[in-house]
């Protein structure tokens, strides 16, 4: 039966060192994909990018000490840590109006984690290609795939005017055109003035086309766009 490393008051300095510089680069490479979240208002911020990739190198580096000397299997603790990431994960994931949340953000976790756990490897360059790869991916890319119109995105769309029914069969014209279906409208009165409200789930192009179309009809109203909260 194999036993856990034994380390005496001596010979931990060298190991505590090494697993300090494990942690700090752990530290440092999951902040900066933190602040890439924390700047876009994710749920899964500064902090938790921190947190979870210092807790893989952790773990990732106790796998080994916890497997003993004479234990070839030194990967069993390590091998958890994905399972758990998934659990992290999959509490980011919401589904609401006919579309899901949060996958970029619990994909970015699962990819934080293995960072982290190449720092408690000691594969430090490794390490940093792949945050570079994931700062790329989620900034870069992120812009490009909006500029060229494949990003599905959903905006709110306000139509503001004194008469209800008018604006109804305005805005019903307008989506007709277009060919969309409204659906989901909030319609409330301020001080005499009606506001009815819907939100559109459209890429780019299509986005400024419909704020057009509202924008031309001479019985819509004032028109806002705004974005959507839950989206951030």
């Amino acid at each position: 039966m194999t036993s856990p490393m034994q380390f005496d008051d001596f010979n931990q300095w060298p190991f505590v060192s090494e697993v300090g510089l494990r942690l700090l680069c752990a530290s440092a490479l999951g902040g900066l994909v933190g602040l890439e979240r924390s700047y876009r208002h994710k749920a899964s911020g500064l902090r938790t990018n921190m947190l979870l990739c210092v807790g893989c190198a952790f773990f990732t580096t106790l796998s080994i000490v916890l497997a003993g000397t004479g234990n070839a299997d030194k990967s069993r603790v390590a091998s958890n840590i994905v399972q758990g990431i998934g659990f992290l994960g999959a509490g980011l994931i919401l589904h609401n109006r006919s579309r899901i949340l949060g996958l970029t953000s619990a994909a970015t976790l699962f990819v934080v984690g293995s960072i982290g756990m190449a720092c408690g490897a000691g594969l430090y360059l490794p390490a940093t290609l792949a945050t570079v790869l994931v700062l790329v991916a989620l900034q870069l890319i992120g812009v490009a795939e909006f500029n060229l119109g494949w990003t599905l995105y959903p905006l709110i769309y306000e139509i503001r005017g004194g008469e209800k029914d008018e604006l109804m069969s305005c805005i019903l014209r307008v989506m007709d055109h277009d060919g969309r279906r409204l659906s989901g409208t909030e319609t409330d009165v301020i001080d005499g003035m009606v506001r009815i409200s819907f939100t559109v789930i459209a890429v780019r192009r299509a986005h400024e086309q419909l704020e057009r179309d509202l924008r031309a009809a001479a019985c819509s109203g004032d028109v806002k766009v705004f974005r959507d909260s839950e989206d951030e």
